[in-house]
């Protein structure tokens, strides 16, 4: 069964606001589509995303609205959204995954002397006179049950230097308050909030309450870094993430100006001060309060589909295998004995056995979800709606209308995406309007190259459409008005002419898998695909008379390529020597046709070379020599 890409507008009468919806249609699930479309509508919200597997199968994965207000680009499947606490279930992952393993015990102290972070530079240096803190310990920080309690409020009135009082005991609300009372100079940074809710003591004793706190997960984040001695967001990817074939879930950026690759922008009405200590008044969601410093309880960026692949490797079903085994999946989502909603950086209902975790901060609502009906799913929005309980209700409820009544789902699995992609992509020959690309091979069952003028390639290839490819620069099918795909099939090389000279160019090669399994549908591995900016050679053409016939030598520097072109036939000898005399190679043509004739340049040693041309026709045999530079 072939797909291809269906982009549907819906123009809706007395409202200006126009509707897209982008990926694979799935005819068995149309509804949900006009679900989603009928939520933005509601609520206003420029965009969204969503993916579901069944049966450990991914079945539809979407996107919806637009990247930003301005409605100038859609959401992709693809798109990267800000996930908020969605982020905390990755790092509950990550910490039984070490208990799994091993390396870390649920009952381990985080501080004091003997604990995981007492020896922590900075944080050492905390004037902490809550003798409780010492008792803290890994199952208390993963079920909010560690002593802080940010409805509690530990902020004078108005927290300077806002001008407001927030009534909270939660740091990332008020970074600038927090750098002031501690003498720190701005950003605030991971460690700087924890000081502050280290020297403001605790509300309760560990393990006796559940209250929900952020700050019990950033402390997770630095446990992992002094466990795995990496950073928290490398072991997630290199030692979770990557080998589940994950590559598109990152730590966000504060600013709209460093937003990361095919990221959404994000919708909120509200400002305040910069946490850069300016004085501005800025957008909540760029740079009121700090998403870098948010890494383990919120700071994750994240496609839906790649949150469902993770979901899918942890949800206990035996469909496909799970990177934690039963006892420790169990373990991670038993409700806490301080509460009976909540796990280890879960949401539970113990009755119904689902598990899930929303997400929200300015400009962002999430929710992930997994039911004991086989099914997982990640919705993701682009703005949120406050002070309305309804705007969650429905937004919890929108999946679940979905998959309601579904008497049939596709057979093919949307996560049969390659999980590696390709590979050193290099330039390994440059002849100015020619070269050559070469790479290591993915796990995909065939390769998409793009080539663009100029040093940037923000352009992808679209699941379920397929693209013509042209060796010819331009040829090739567009992925915009100067992205053109030069290849397509399941080689490692390609040569591609018709460039411009001494002009730059940028290569970037995405791997893919199309069979059965994907339902004859191209599915493009996106996040860590090769790139690669080169510019082609200034080729320097040497012409010379050789007995009275014109000849030209060319390009001159080479990095593996050269060329010999003559005006008409002629019998030649060829010969290039050393730089210290010895003769390297040798070619005697008989006739030499008109056109070119290879130089097989890259054969020889690197360096400064001669070649000599003879005339093997006239009498005295006339000769030219002249040096070249192999690169």
């Amino acid at each position: 069964m072939k797909f291809f890409p269906i982009f549907l507008s819906l123009s809706l009468l007395g409202n200006c606001l126009v509707l897209a919806q982008t990926g694979i249609p799935v005819p068995q699930l149309s509804n949900c589509d006009q679900l989603v479309n009928n939520f933005l509508t509601k609520y206003s919200i420029p965009g969204a995303s969503l993916a579901i597997s069944r049966n450990g199968k991914m079945v539809y994965a979407r996107g919806f609205g637009f990247t930003s207000e301005s409605k100038t680009e859609m959401v992709q499947p693809g798109s990267l959204f800000r996930i908020a606490s969605v982020s905390k279930p990755i790092t509950a992952i990550a910490i039984m995954k070490l208990v799994q393993d091993g390396k870390l015990k649920l009952d381990d102290k985080v501080f004091g002397t003997n604990g995981i972070l007492g020896k922590d530079t900075y944080l050492s240096k905390a004037n902490v006179s809550d003798a409780r803190i010492n008792s803290i310990n890994i199952q208390q920080l993963l079920e909010h049950s560690a002593g802080w309690d940010r409805d509690i409020d530990c902020t004078p009135n108005p927290v300077t230097p806002y001008p407001y009082n927030l009534n909270s005991c939660d740091p990332i609300s008020f970074p600038l308050h927090v750098t002031k009372t501690l003498g720190e100079n701005n950003p605030v940074n991971e460690r700087m909030l924890i000081r502050f809710v280290l020297e403001k003591g605790l509300n309760f004793a560990p393990g006796t309450k559940y209250a929900y706190s952020n700050m019990g997960y950033l402390v997770l984040g630095l446990v992992i870094e002094q466990i795995t001695g990496k950073t928290y967001e490398a072991y997630l990817k290199q030692d979770i993430l990557e080998p589940l074939g994950i590559f598109d879930l990152h730590l966000g950026k504060n600013l709209l100006k460093d937003k990361l690759e095919r990221e959404v922008e994000y919708s909120s009405p509200y400002t305040t001060l910069s946490l850069y200590g300016n004085g501005t008044n800025v957008p909540w969601q760029y740079g009121g309060w700090n998403l870098e410093a948010m890494d383990a309880h919120g700071g994750w960026v994240a496609t839906a589909r790649d949150l469902v692949r993770l979901l899918v490797a942890v949800d206990g079903f035996a469909s496909k295998p799970d990177i934690l085994n039963s006892s420790s999946i169990s373990n991670m989502v038993k409700p806490a004995t301080t509460s009976s909603f909540y796990a280890k950086g879960w949401q539970v209902n113990n009755n119904n056995n689902n598990w899930w975790h929303t997400g929200s901060l300015d400009g962002t609502a999430s929710i992930i979800v997994r039911s004991s009906g086989g099914f997982t799913w990640a919705l993701l929005m682009n703005k949120r709606v406050d002070g309305n309980n309804q705007f969650w209700t429905d937004l919890d409820n929108l999946p679940w209308n979905c998959i309601t009544g579904i008497g049939s789902f596709p057979s093919f699995d949307l996560l049969a995406a390659p999980i590696q992609a390709a590979k050193d992509l290099r330039l390994t020959q440059n002849a100015g309007s020619k070269v050559t690309l070469e790479w290591e091979k993915g796990s995909g069952t065939r390769r998409l190259l793009v080539l663009r003028k100029g040093n940037t390639l923000g352009n992808f290839p679209v699941d379920g459409t397929s693209y013509l490819a042209d060796s010819a620069f331009q040829k090739g099918s567009k992925l915009s008005t100067d992205a053109f795909v030069v290849y397509n099939a399941n080689g490692n090389k390609i040569n591609v002419s018709g460039l411009e000279l001494n002009t730059t160019y940028t290569a970037r090669l995405f791997e893919y898998t199309q069979n059965a399994e994907s339902g004859d549908a191209p599915l493009y591995l996106l996040g860590k695909s090769p790139i690669l900016t080169f510019t082609t050679s200034a080729i320097v053409s040497s012409t010379y008379d050789l007995g009275g016939k014109s000849l030209k030598l060319y390009p001159n520097p080479s990095q593996g390529e050269m060329w010999l072109e003559m005006l008409e036939e002629k019998n030649l000898l060829l010969e290039i020597f050393l730089s210290n005399g010895q003769k390297a190679w040798t070619q005697q043509i008989k006739t030499m046709p008109q056109g070119q004739y290879p130089i097989p340049i890259n054969q020889l040693p690197k360096g400064m070379l001669l070649l000599k041309v003879t005339d093997l026709e006239q009498v005295g045999r006339p000769s030219i020599g002249h040096r070249i530079i192999h690169r």
